[in-house]
């Protein structure tokens, strides 16, 4: 038998409406969310030090100020060059091999005689260029140099081999990448052999006969060589304009490199050569018959006196 309930209990229990109209009024009382405007320039904000944290110490954007490394990444005094983006982390693993494209802080005797570009007297238009380097959309006021990597520390390089190709340790480099300014030159300028120091590197603009590189920057020696130590990173990804997208070429020179024997300054081509040894073989034939009548002559003579 179901017992009634008591009129007490009835009483003191509130009413369901009585219960949620506390928690319901809380609800009313919750923050009101910022406007869109309010946290527009705080998001503005934050992604631009995530920016600035990501290029300081994960990859950055460079832009290409010169055709010295044409075609593989355009760039022009005054024009809207290539920009790249450039790996900071992948020497911290690795070191440098040849045939990858690398962007340095310029050593020495690089920078010693480079006039730096005035800045402008306008303290905005300082202020904008200042943010702009930082994110890659100026070339930065330091001397950053891009070059492709040639030689590594112990190795000999120098130039050039009868088919005009750049020699490391005795092997003739294969170079698609070559660019030549004018069609009708297409000849490289030679130097010296040059074995690359420790901790060092011999980098070459991919258009050689429009680029001051490890031939010619200080003394064109020793000091034309790349420390380690100053590459920043190593170029990845062309991101703008979008007409060039894509990767940076990385072909290793040295991977199908040619044994081959370095042109003497003063050397005739290699038919030229053979002339000597041709015409020898020619002339061997008669000298042999005339020495053997004249000798028989000879012989003939003192018989008949006798």
């Amino acid at each position: 038998m179901v017992e009634p309930l008591s009129q007490h209990a009835s009483q003191n229990e509130p009413e369901p409406d009585e219960q949620a109209a506390p928690r319901s009024g809380r609800r009313r009382k919750a923050k009101k969310q910022r406007s869109f405007w309010v946290e527009l320039p705080i998001l503005i904000v934050i992604a631009l030090v995530l920016a600035f944290v990501f290029q300081q110490f994960f990859a950055k954007v460079y832009t290409i100020p010169s055709g010295s490394m044409e075609s593989t990444l355009h760039g022009c005094t005054g024009c809207y060059g290539d920009k790249i983006l450039v790996d900071k982390l992948v020497y911290d693993f690795t070191e440098p091999t040849p045939g990858e494209v690398v962007v340095f802080k310029g050593p020495e005797p690089w920078v010693k005689n480079e006039a730096l570009p005035e800045p402008s007297s306008n303290a905005f238009v300082r202020f904008l260029h200042t943010v702009g380097s930082a994110f890659g959309l100026a070339p930065p006021d330091e001397r950053d140099f891009v070059k492709r990597v040639i030689a590594t520390a112990g190795q000999t390089v120098q130039c050039c081999d009868a088919k005009n190709r750049v020699v490391v340790d005795g092997k003739a480099l294969d170079e698609p990448y070559l660019h030549w300014q004018s069609p009708s030159h297409q000849q490289q300028d030679t130097f010296p052999p040059i074995t690359v120091p420790p901790n060092s590197l011999f980098v070459l603009g991919d258009n050689r006969n429009n680029s001051c590189d490890s031939r010619c920057q200080g003394d064109k020696r020793l000091g034309g060589m790349v420390p380690v130590e100053n590459v920043i990173g190593k170029a990845r990804i062309i991101v703008l304009p979008p007409s060039r997208w894509g990767g940076v070429s990385d072909h290793n020179p040295q991977e199908k490199a040619q044994s081959t024997t370095v042109a003497a300054g003063l050397s005739a081509p290699s038919w030229q050569q053979g002339i000597p040894i041709g015409f020898g073989a020619i002339a061997a034939w008669p000298v042999l018959a005339g020495g053997r009548r004249l000798f028989s002559g000879v012989r003939d003579k003192v018989k008949s006196k006798r």
